[in-house]
């Protein structure tokens, strides 16, 4: 019985003792805690005040700045007023170009093409029409010209008595009739006698000596010849001297 008594009290005085160590050490680990806490404290609180005085720092230059700039916008402000008022009604040319001003350029675009050509179109037309209507008169002309032939072989074959009667007046005025219409559409007879020659007008199919004319000029037509406004439509035949 003694030993189990003084068995238990040791493990009494151990267990105390263990829980006293226990305590001890948690104060220990409470104290380490509150410690860290007060440092972390006291670098927030020092980190803060750093940055209060770098935001005081920047305020600072940052309204220098603000008062610099304001300064050059007072001086540059009249010329920035000026370049308003020129650049009011200016396009800016950085604009991104609108897509119905390209759909109507290039729909002006395509209607002066179109008129370009019609007007080509349309001289080119008139100018067929107009040699279409010259070669039509002139082929007309062409088979007039045996009765205007027919006319001056009949009109010369006259005597001056048979001149001066009815027949002979009413084949001159039919005959005058003729060529003052033929005139008025363009026809023109080409000038041959006492003309010098021209191979251009004249069709030469005699030759003489003659000294009543000078050298190389048409002594005698013998047929007459024709010009359709300023085309020939058949050269006069003649006879040139020396």
């Amino acid at each position: 019985m003694p030993d189990l008594k003084e068995k238990l009290v040791k493990e009494a005085m151990e267990a105390a003792a263990k829980e006293q160590q226990d305590k001890a050490a948690e104060a220990a680990a409470d104290e380490a805690e509150a410690s860290e806490n007060a440092e972390e404290a006291k670098a927030s609180e020092t980190a803060e005040e750093a940055e209060k005085v770098t935001g005081t720092v920047e305020d600072a230059a940052e309204a220098e700045a603000s008062a610099e700039a304001a300064e050059d916008g007072e001086e540059a402000g009249e010329e920035t007023e000026g370049k308003k008022k020129f650049s009011f009604f200016k396009k800016d040319k950085a604009e991104k170009p609108d897509k119905r001003d390209e759909k109507i350029a290039e729909l002006n675009d395509k209607l002066m093409r179109n008129l370009a050509e019609f007007e080509n179109f349309r001289k080119r037309t008139e100018k067929e029409k107009s040699m279409m209507f010259e070669i039509g008169a002139k082929s007309i002309i062409e088979k007039i010209l045996p009765a205007l032939d027919s006319f001056d072989l009949g009109l010369a074959a006259l005597s001056e008595e048979d001149r001066a009667g009815s027949v002979g007046q009413g084949m001159e005025k039919i005959y005058k009739q003729l060529m003052t219409s033929l005139e008025s559409a363009g026809l023109k007879q080409i000038e041959a006698q006492g003309k010098e020659f021209d191979p251009n007008l004249h069709n030469a199919v005699m030759h003489e000596e003659n000294e009543e004319f000078g050298e190389n000029v048409v002594s005698q037509e013998l047929q007459k010849g024709y010009m359709y406004n300023d085309t020939v439509v058949r050269h006069s035949m003649v006879k040139v001297a020396n």
